[in-house]
């Protein structure tokens, strides 16, 4: 099992920057892919960003935040950062913080979900 505790959400102007975290605990907290997902007022839940529990992973970014968000992972904390800047109001959304043993890019597959945070950006 895995247990996952997003932090970090807040309120920030278009442009501005915020960093989330996720904390993983548990017997696998190790060994599964980390990932952050998002889900907007009257949205669907969507991919944001995701690495592996491997030293070394190469993250793997939704086109719209590549180049303004960056995925890192402390592997020995078994923690998971997402470095937000250049924020959009379209990127106000409640951010979860997901594990699962295996990579995916689909919120359904994920096993393991945090609370999530809020991130709300104002023009």
């Amino acid at each position: 099992q895995v247990q996952l505790s997003e932090s970090g959400g807040g309120l920030v102007q278009a442009g501005g920057s915020l960093r989330l975290s996720c904390a993983a605990s548990g017997r696998a907290a190790s060994r599964v892919t980390m990932g952050w997902l998002r889900q907007a007022p009257g949205k669907e839940r969507e991919f944001v960003a995701l690495i592996n529990w491997w030293t070394g992973a190469t993250p793997v970014y939704a086109d719209s935040v590549k180049g303004r968000f960056t995925i890192v992972r402390e592997y020995a904390k078994n923690t998971v950062y997402l470095q937000m800047t250049r924020l959009k109001p379209d990127d106000t959304a409640v951010y979860y913080c997901a594990a699962d043993p295996r990579e995916h890019t689909i919120p359904a597959s994920y096993n393991y979900w945090g609370q999530g945070t809020q991130v709300t950006v104002s023009s």
